[in-house]
């Protein structure tokens, strides 16, 4: 036992933690595992963030050679850049229409197919298959389908003498138009999120509902939506950070028009980067559009996590 003492020159580390650190440097091998993770996080997550943030304070152009350091310029600029609060608030539309819409069916289609329906299995891969397809492919299935002259979708309306409408030319339309499309090809991943969680449900809480005479829209509504909040809370947070990265989309369906109705945030960075070759203000407003995510995800989960718990 008193070989077990600290000396009053030693310092008390647990016999477990002293353990821990006399053996880390005998097993090398396993910084080897650990040397690919590494080199990722440096090289696609810590350089390219840091090269970021480094950008946004000077004013960077790849043909120009002088690249002058201008400190917040670029964020005072973006302060008062009309363009970029209408692609946020374009987005922030896009977000109002999409969210909702991805949780309410996604919960919808995944109770129906946690039920024991005929051709479950082929409905479950039917709604995922959207989810790995190219987005560019769908972006301009769904271009051709809602054309206003030969789309689809209007062909349909005029067939049943409604009126065509311009889903992807009508300022009002476009970015709804972006939004349904979105919410339907990211359908599949939250409805197996939710098949998941309804699998975890105990069905002894049903039973002794359905013994107390609770039909099977109050067993929905005080066992099943309550039972899935975490994941509901998952499912937005997950769809508003795509959707504040929107960017494919718009940029194969409308370029961002008409009338920047449907610019987004992405498409917006990727025009000044790429197109007026300003990396510097893009990497600005790349830094903003960072923070309104980790701030809305932060909102989130403090009050949508509150009802959760």
């Amino acid at each position: 036992m008193a070989s077990e003492q600290a000396t009053p020159g030693e310092l008390a580390i647990p016999r477990r933690s002293r353990f821990r650190f006399s053996t880390v440097g005998k097993h090398p091998v396993g910084y080897i595992f650990v040397v690919p993770y590494v080199a990722f996080f440096i090289s696609m997550i810590a350089y390219p963030l840091g090269f970021a943030i480094y950008l946004s304070f000077h004013q960077w152009s790849i043909v120009q050679s002088d690249k002058p350091y201008v400190g917040l310029d670029n964020f005072d600029r973006l302060i008062h850049d009309s363009l970029f609060w209408q692609s946020l608030r374009n987005t922030l539309k896009f977000l109002i229409v999409n969210v909702p819409v991805t949780v309410v069916v996604a919960l919808i289609l995944a109770v129906a197919l946690n039920r024991g329906i005929t051709g479950r299995a082929f409905f479950r891969t039917a709604y995922f298959l959207p989810y790995v397809t190219a987005g560019v492919v769908i972006a301009l299935i769904w271009k051709w389908m809602f054309s206003t002259d030969d789309g689809f979708i209007n062909n349909a309306l005029s067939n049943i003498g409604l009126p065509r409408i311009g889903w992807l030319t009508d300022p009002f339309w476009s970015m709804i138009t972006i939004a349904l499309m979105v919410a339907w090809k990211q359908m599949g991943f939250y409805v197996i999120l939710y098949l998941g969680g309804l699998q975890g449900i105990p069905q002894s809480l049903y039973e002794a509902a359905a013994v107390d005479g609770a039909n099977a829209f109050q067993r929905f509504i005080t066992i099943t939506i309550p039972q899935l909040r975490p994941i509901t809370l998952l499912v937005v947070i997950l769809s508003t950070i795509v959707g504040f990265q929107l960017f494919t989309e718009p940029y194969i369906m409308t370029g961002g028009g008409p009338l920047n109705s449907s610019l987004s945030v992405v498409l917006y960075i990727y025009q000044k980067a790429f197109q007026s070759l300003e990396f510097g203000y893009a990497a600005a407003i790349g830094m903003v559009l960072a923070a309104i995510i980790m701030i809305t995800a932060f909102i989130q989960r403090r009050f949508l996590g509150e009802s959760a718990a």
